[in-house]
């Protein structure tokens, strides 16, 4: 990303919020449950699985943790009723992490032991940097309670990484691999795009070679490429792996490698806590910023 581009990302906040609407919708299936579940109706009958996830995150009280858990319950039971494709994601910070630890599990735990009766799984995000070693450990006593439908996410960028995975290794964790979006400082995270994906491509044969059902999230090329490569190479069974994409991005490509017989499954976040996640997707995105520019120098609303 450019320093102009860079600059305007940063400026992203400063736009009206029915502007960010407008260009972020693409990512986001709508503010109601109703919008994720005709999303991941759709996808099913493409042949396509779904995460769904409910927006929120750095939650201040415990009247909005609740009511987070409580929808993240009405998914688990909206995908059993529909039997669809699909799981539940989940962030520790909407759950209250920061009010207080040990409720925060309780929530947590309730879901993922919802989710094991209604023979579902659940995925625990990653966060930024302040909640990495909570998050595994969450992760890692709910393990050790005997749940097993329940996975974690790596992030490729963290120079941690790698050791967690190691740490981890025991369990068996099911992992979703990403590249990482938090900011965070040059001694905690690789900086370079090529540092990222060296690191991606190291933790990725790890997840492989040890045979661990492993989600490979990713939209760049190369690291697309190099997967589907690494997987002939190891012979992995479509059982074993799926690659992950998030709504609105390189729909095309996702198509493509569903056609070449992999298992896709695409990320759908809804709910009326769009804004915090619609800039991070146009951050993400320097076409996408670039595009607003235009739209805002015509001062084009309706397009």
């Amino acid at each position: 990303m450019g320093v102009v581009t860079q600059l305007l990302a940063r400026a992203l906040p400063l736009l009206p919020r029915g502007f960010v609407w407008r260009v972020g919708q693409r990512y986001i299936a709508g503010t109601q449950l109703e919008d994720a579940l005709a999303c991941a109706r759709s996808f099913a009958a493409q042949g396509l699985r779904s995460t769904i996830d409910v927006l929120g995150e750095f939650v201040t009280d415990w009247e909005h943790a609740i009511a987070y858990a409580r929808m993240g319950h009405e998914v688990l039971a909206a995908i059993q009723r529909e039997r669809l494709p699909a799981y539940l994601s989940l962030k520790l910070t909407a759950l209250g992490i920061d009010l207080d630890t040990e409720r925060a599990y309780e929530l947590l735990r309730g879901l993922v032991e919802d989710a094991r009766q209604r023979g579902l799984f659940v995925r625990i995000d990653m966060e930024n940097t302040p909640y990495t070693d909570i998050t595994l450990h969450f992760y890692r006593r709910l393990r050790q309670e005997g749940y097993d439908n329940v996975g974690i996410v790596l992030q490729a960028y963290l120079r941690r990484s790698e050791r967690d995975l190691e740490e981890l290794l025991p369990l068996r964790p099911a992992v979703r691999l990403c590249k990482g979006i938090y900011i965070e400082p040059p001694e905690l995270a690789f900086q370079s795009r090529e540092e990222i994906r060296r690191n991606y491509r190291r933790l990725l044969e790890i997840l492989l070679r040890h045979g661990l059902p492993t989600a490979i999230a990713t939209h760049d090329e190369e690291l697309l490429t190099f997967a589907e490569e690494l997987l002939a190479r190891y012979k992995v069974p479509p059982e074993r792996y799926e690659f992950q994409m998030l709504l609105g991005v390189r729909p095309q490509r996702r198509q493509q490698l569903l056609r070449r017989g992999h298992p896709v499954r695409v990320y759908i976040p809804f709910g009326e806590h769009w804004y915090g996640y619609s800039l991070r997707r146009l951050r993400e995105n320097p076409n996408i910023i670039a595009h607003i520019v235009r739209a805002l120098l015509r001062m084009d609303w309706q397009r």
